[in-house]
């Protein structure tokens, strides 16, 4: 067979040809798109919009210790209207390739004079709403935008909506029609934070950025990826000429924090020291109250005065505040010689006249104009809070080895990190000096003859109120250092997920008779007659600690006289078998600093309201024996109520495996007759207490909001309505 070689060398370049031709032709495509149309495909690019978007969870709670609410997520709005909506506009892509708006005149007039018809009602309503303009205002606001035909603009002008005040307006001319397209309101929904009690522990709880949705501090910020939850996905599916919601994946609501707060023990701290700031024109003040055995905070204050002479929390002073601590620092130097042999309880110490040279320095005692103390014993030197007596015995024993003081410091626990979650928690500052090739003390560790001396009373140092706490809890808890523990555990749906245990960082921090003899003294501080730490005693019970005086230098150095003092009192109650541990510790420039008789009433004040909180009296001593008492039981949590009425000797009957019910009582018992749960139904909350009706809602994936207090009365979404999850119920209570 022969083959034809110019017809193959024909078709070949023929071929070759439009390939060519075909690889030409898109290389001048891809150039003109990138350049010529480059306009004209960005504005095809702006006007694709994706159909996957993401659906936020709801933030977890913050909850007290006995489960109250404390921080929560309820939505608030920024509310703008698109005067432009609904009318039409395309690309014109013929002539220039810009983009290109287009309106109906027809639609533009109908439009206007929509909103000038109801422009009056509008405003006045919107001035009823949100008073911060008059109904003139708004007025002028309005027309305004829609003069210049504005696509977003501000209805209330720096303005955030609340959910009452966004209800309202939903129900005002225009704003009311539920087509975008007819009212063009746009609704910018955000989570708000918010703190049913105020301002109590609110700078432990933390911050939240509220455009941002994201933490800022504290416990927010600490437990951020717990209390974020996972978001969704949904995608729009067109089915009909009509767009469907389809959820790939259902978002997964943060968990719920248990914190170890509790809110009276908060409140009863919070007021007291308030009190004594105002009293003293304090320029700050913190309080810390810890649960022996635990470790729990219970309590954590920290109050500033700000340029209105109020007090505010603005600041984690308890955390993060480094501060010389003054003679609470003096039990840990003592606590270190006795652990290392060197004293003996037994031993006494001249202080003189109260004025003693240290390596050219002078050191003097708070009494010093009036002679000092002269010899005095180990205790004593405790109980007077002699600067003297502390200073001779450390330098006695440690001037040669000052490193074996600082190393005993740490092992006793007063200069151990704590190791605390949160953002700028600060950790102790003790220097520790170090030798030269010379046997001398290297330069850079900023050592002198007299830094021991001063350490040993509390400066040269510089402490948290935390650790200063955790150190006196730890010879409360015989010896067993605990981390300080903000958080329980977490939950979910009113379930505990998972509870953080107990975390011991130091099992023993000396050895048991030198804790022995330390307790002994501290005793005697407050309960001895020549104790300086009397008023923070208390007639009921007994009471440890150890009083504390610094001075603060506030600029330009101790000499520059521009000086505070940090008055405090760290102590534990009661002292045979303690339960709590408390620090009191308040800045002030008041002429007179006491840390026992300006700190000490505020602990006992403190130690006093708490501890008739947990006194308990046999209710057999009052009842009477003719009468049967059978208490009433509200709408709420069965099992809840089933515990309490075992725990007061009261039979129940039914409940058993349903969450919520009614509840009768008869002569001697009470019968429940319970409702099944039914996730998809809007539960009826009325005359339940908070507690029982925010579990109730947010179970179903429902938001609350309550006004009131008390048991609630009225709930804005009826009972039996079918369930929209992430819609939030307005409860009243009374």
């Amino acid at each position: 067979m022969k083959f034809d070689k110019k017809y193959i060398n024909t078709r070949i370049t023929v071929i070759v040809v439009l390939a060519a031709l075909a690889m030409i032709a898109i290389i001048t495509s891809a150039i003109l798109t990138a350049t010529v149309q480059n306009e004209k495909w960005k504005g095809v690019a702006a006007m694709s919009v994706s159909d996957t978007m993401v659906l936020k969870p709801n933030r977890g709670n913050i909850l007290s210790a006995d489960g109250q609410l404390m921080a929560s997520s309820l939505p608030d709005y920024k509310v703008y209207v698109d005067f432009l909506s609904g009318i039409e506009w395309w690309y014109d892509s013929l002539s220039t390739g810009k983009k290109q708006k287009l309106y109906d005149p027809e639609q533009l007039a109908k439009k206007d004079s929509m909103w000038m018809v109801n422009m009056d009602t509008i405003c006045s309503g919107l001035a009823e709403i949100c008073p911060r303009y008059t109904a003139e205002e708004y007025r002028t606001h309005l027309v305004e935008g829609l003069e210049k035909r504005k696509r977003y603009w501000e209805v209330c002008p720096r303005t955030i909506l609340n959910f009452i005040q966004y209800n309202q307006l939903v129900k005002l001319p225009i704003f009311c029609l539920k087509n975008r397209n007819r009212s063009g309101m746009v609704v910018e929904e955000r989570n708000n934070r918010n703190k049913p009690f105020g301002s109590l522990a609110r700078r432990t709880l933390g911050e939240m950025y509220g455009a941002k949705d994201s933490a800022r501090s504290g416990l927010e910020l600490a437990y951020d990826s717990l209390l974020r939850g996972e978001p969704g996905k949904v995608h729009n599916k067109k089915v009909y000429n009509k767009y469907l919601s389809i959820i790939d994946k259902e978002p997964v609501d943060g968990y719920d924090l248990v914190s170890t707060i509790d809110v009276s023990m908060q409140d009863i701290c919070e007021s007291a020291l308030r009190e004594k700031l105002h009293e003293l024109d304090a320029s700050m003040g913190v309080v810390v109250l810890m649960e022996v055995k635990t470790g729990d905070v219970k309590a954590i204050v920290n109050l500033m005065r700000y340029d209105d002479g109020e007090y505010y929390e603005a600041r984690n002073y308890a955390l993060a505040a480094l501060m010389e601590p003054g003679s609470t620092f003096k039990t840990a130097s003592i606590l270190v010689a006795l652990d290392d042999g060197y004293i003996k309880t037994t031993d006494f110490v001249d202080t003189g006249c109260g004025i003693c040279n240290m390596y050219g320095a002078m050191m003097k005692d708070h009494n010093w104009h009036r002679g000092g103390y002269g010899t005095i014993d180990v205790p004593h030197v405790l109980m007077v809070s002699s600067n003297v007596g502390v200073s001779k015995l450390i330098d006695k024993y440690y001037h040669n080895q000052p490193e074996k003081f600082v190393e005993g410091l740490r092992r006793v626990g007063i200069g151990t990190p704590l190791g605390l979650p949160f953002d700028g928690a600060a950790d102790p500052r003790i220097r520790m000096p170090h030798k030269d090739s010379r046997g001398g003390y290297k330069m850079s560790d900023n050592w002198s003859a007299t830094a021991l001396a001063w350490m040993s009373i509390g400066y040269e140092t510089q402490i948290p109120p935390i650790s200063t706490v955790s150190f006196y809890n730890a010879i409360a808890n015989n010896g067993k250092m605990v981390r300080p523990r903000f958080v329980k555990g977490i939950s979910r749906k009113g379930e505990m997920v998972e509870e953080f245990p107990v975390e011991v960082i130091k099992p023993h921090i000396c050895k048991q008779a030198a804790l022995d003899d330390i307790r002994g003294i501290l005793y005697r501080v407050v309960n001895d007659k020549d104790g300086l730490g009397k008023r923070a005693g208390n007639p009921y019970f007994h009471v440890s600690g150890k009083t504390g005086t610094a001075q603060v230098a506030t600029g330009g150095g101790y000499k520059a006289g521009h000086n505070e003092h940090l008055v405090s009192f760290c102590g534990f109650y009661p002292s045979e078998d303690p339960k709590y541990t408390c620090i009191v510790a308040i800045r002030h420039a008041f002429y007179v600093a006491s840390g026992g008789g300006q700190a000490g009433p505020v602990f006992s004040k403190i130690a006093q309201r708490i501890y008739s909180k947990n006194v308990t009296t046999d209710i057999n001593l009052a009842k009477d024996s003719t009468a049967v008492f059978v208490p009433g039981v509200k709408n709420g949590n069965v099992i809840a109520a089933q515990y309490v009425l075992n725990k007061l000797g009261v039979k129940s009957q039914g409940g058993k495996g349903y969450e919520w019910g009614q509840a009768s009582a008869g002569r001697e018992s009470v019968e429940f007759q319970p409702v099944k749960v039914n996730d998809d139904i809007v539960p009826n909350v009325l005359g339940m207490g908070a507690r029982d009706a925010v579990c109730a809602l947010s179970n179903r994936g429902l938001r609350v909001r309550m006004t009131g207090r008390g048991k609630v009365v009225a709930q804005s979404i009826a009972s039996g309505s079918r369930v929209e999850k992430g819609k939030t119920v307005n409860l009243e209570l009374r």
